[in-house]
């Protein structure tokens, strides 16, 4: 017969018992402490763990809102104060003592993901706060729950094509031989090459291999990692849409240096930008950014530095032009050095944009036709690369430079 095992009663283990299976009977009694169990190791057959005091184990967590009674609080995401009267998410849940434990965060900190939050029904204390302040949480967890659900629908779409071609390839033949869309007279792009035929990695987004940190560097709000891409998917008013106006970002919008670092260390490149993106914003393109930044990967002891430098500098050219834009950050190095593998990433490989096509933008075809890309690295002899016309071509979609597309 089992013979039951006393645990000392501590905050991790509350009134447990194990029954303990043994090879023969133990006469002298039924019950062991630990330290006798120690005597009888060989004879063991099975462990079971029981809860025999008809205590609760710790539930699933549950969300309060409320506006913050003071500013003793901080946020679990961000770390930062979390202000007097500002509305303030909770996870609450009870820990192995039965008491209610309450992890508080800014609403735009909040992990939407959590299971908890399926509607704002379901958010304690909802009902109390402001109709202005209701609307945005509404707005929030729609925004997120709507990703969420991309994400899921098109990995089920995968598992399904996958069933019925069990012997389909991961592994994409991609034809870049499109014809260079260069304008007549820009000599310059028409004696660059095709990038050559090469085999395309799918990539698989999943909602668990989506991170609120860069490995060890934490993001702003609302900004996301996956692999080697930091990205800010929904950004306020952003809408998608089957034309894309995608731009670089360092050379292409806004004037920086590499001697120096700083979410401030930025100017713009050009007065018509903010005019230009909101016209096309008005006329139902959506606009993304994507721009390498291989100083995140390199800078190991200073990564918090790098991701707070390239995140501040997007943020400001953002809030400047006024005008909802989603981002991509390709992180890794473009070739294998010192130990580090080659960035799918990384411009002119298309891994930003096949993530957005696929998994970012609704489900909606993207109409080569009518979108394009403006970058500043095209090959000339005074650019420091050819990434951005490549990376152009390898998608199929037309290609302006800055000053051609910003000065016309």
């Amino acid at each position: 017969m089992p013979v039951v095992v006393n645990l000392p009663v501590t905050s991790h283990f509350p009134q447990i018992k194990i029954l303990v299976s043994f090879t023969r009977n133990l006469h002298s009694s039924s019950f062991l402490s630990p330290r006798h169990l120690y005597l009888h190791l060989r004879e063991i057959k099975s462990i079971s763990i029981c809860c025999f005091s008809g205590v609760a184990m710790p539930t699933s967590s549950k969300t309060v809102v409320e506006y913050a009674k003071s500013n003793r609080s901080s946020c679990k995401k961000c770390f930062k104060t979390i202000d007097k009267n500002a509305v303030r998410l909770g996870l609450v849940n009870r820990d192995s003592r039965g008491f209610d434990m309450t992890s508080w965060h800014h609403m735009n900190c909040f992990p939407f993901e959590s299971d908890s939050m399926s509607s704002t029904e379901a958010i304690k204390g909802f009902s109390l706060l402001q109709s202005s302040d209701q609307e945005s949480l509404k707005g929030l967890l729609g925004s997120r729950k709507k990703t969420l659900e991309e994400i899921q629908e098109r990995n089920e779409d995968e598992e399904n094509e996958m069933e019925k071609y069990p012997k389909k390839r991961k592994i994409q033949e991609r034809d870049d031989g499109a014809e260079n869309e260069a304008k007549e007279g820009n000599a310059a792009k028409a004696q660059l090459a095709l990038p050559e035929e090469e085999n395309e990695v799918e990539i698989t987004l999943s909602v668990s291999a989506i991170k609120d940190n860069y490995k060890d560097a934490k993001l702003s709000p609302k900004w996301k990692a996956f692999e080697t891409i930091i990205f800010l998917e929904r950004d306020e008013g952003l809408h998608d849409s089957s034309k894309i106006a995608a731009f670089d970002f360092d050379g292409c919008l806004v004037n920086t240096s590499v001697k120096r670092v700083g979410p401030d260390a930025w100017s713009l490149l050009y007065p018509s930008i903010p005019e230009k993106l909101r016209k096309l914003y008005d006329e139902g393109y959506k606009l993304v950014i994507f721009t390498n930044e291989s100083n995140i990967e390199r800078w190991k002891k200073k990564r918090q530095v790098a991701v707070d430098s390239k995140l501040g500098r997007l943020n400001g050219f953002i809030k400047l032009v006024n005008v909802p834009i989603q981002v991509f950050i390709a992180c890794g190095v473009g070739k294998p050095t010192s130990g580090l593998a080659e960035d799918p990433y990384r411009k002119p490989k298309t891994g930003m944009w096949n993530v957005m096509a696929k998994y970012l933008n609704s489900g909606i075809s993207i109409d080569m036709d009518k979108s394009f890309y403006v970058g500043d690295a095209a090959g000339r002899i005074n650019d420091h690369s050819d990434a951005d016309i490549k990376f152009a071509q390898a998608i199929g979609l037309k290609f302006h430079l800055p000053e051609e597309y910003f000065q016309e």
